[in-house]
């Protein structure tokens, strides 16, 4: 991964690395580009009390 050896290396200003090798930017979270991943977090988003909002289906679909 190129940014993550940039981060390694200091080289990438406003990316970071936390201490459970969790990539943020500017304090945000970075998913990889892996569908099978984002719907996974789109659905334990929804699924969960405290939901981010409700309409999984319609979430997917933009």
């Amino acid at each position: 991964m190129k940014i993550k050896a940039l981060v390694e290396q200091g080289k990438k200003v406003g990316i970071e690395i936390d201490v459970n090798g969790v990539i943020k930017c500017r304090g945000r979270i970075c998913v990889p580009d892996v569908p099978e991943l984002k719907n996974m977090i789109l659905e334990e988003g929804h699924r969960s009390n405290l939901s981010i909002h409700p309409g999984l289906q319609r979430c997917t679909k933009i």
